[in-house]
């Protein structure tokens, strides 16, 4: 597995930022910025990072504190995407995923900048953050969102709804449900292992 490492980032403007990232070892196809849950940037989020990498992906994670709102999520994101540019990638070759409360960012990055691919997998509106289909609507980047029904995540008619406000954003986007899941999808591998290989897939596509 890669090896994953942190650091403090500083732009010449004083805006700064932790980040932990993995670096591919042979050629960088892209760079893709992760959004951690609420926990922070805990071993999944490393293991996360370091898969991604294995992948072909300069992967990193900017630590956020607590609940962020949609200023702190863009601010992040943009120092984040900033570093990725200082280590070589292209433009268009950036993208953004997010898992549970990172989903829910990653959504809110799609919908205010214009990179190459989004990908959330769960998450939910919530006191700091619009509701889902409001920031859908908005799109600006290709989105991918990969939702499960359990427990707290959306139900059948939500990602519906979902769905159809993202395809009024006159960008590429897919929503896509599994019954029974959750955000983690530890009760149901098989899910699991597809919601992956989607999310791969998805980054292949419009990273290029």
């Amino acid at each position: 597995m890669m090896q994953t490492h942190t650091e403090d980032y500083e732009r010449e403007d004083g805006r700064a930022i932790e980040l932990t990232y993995a670096e591919p070892e042979n050629v960088v196809r892209g760079g893709l910025v992760v959004l951690h849950e609420a926990e922070g940037v805990t071993d999944g989020v490393r293991l996360l990072i370091a898969s991604l990498a294995s992948e072909g992906w300069l992967a990193v994670a900017p630590h956020l504190d607590g609940i962020p709102s949609r200023e702190d999520i863009l601010a992040a994101t943009d120092i984040t995407l900033a570093w990725l540019v200082d280590h070589g990638v292209q433009a268009d070759l950036l993208g953004v995923v997010g898992f549970d409360l990172g989903g829910t960012a990653a959504l809110v990055v799609a919908s205010n900048r214009k990179l190459g691919a989004a990908v959330s997998v769960g998450g939910q509106g919530g006191k700091e953050l619009p509701a889902l289909v409001e920031i859908a609507g908005k799109l600006t980047s290709p989105w991918l969102g990969i939702y499960g029904d359990a427990g707290d995540e959306l139900g059948a008619a939500e990602v519906e709804q979902l769905r159809e406000a993202a395809a009024t954003a006159g960008v590429v986007s897919n929503v896509v449900r599994y019954p029974g899941a959750n955000h983690r999808f530890d009760a149901d591998p098989k899910a699991a292992v597809e919601a992956w290989q989607r999310t791969l897939s998805w980054f292949d596509a419009h990273l290029r």
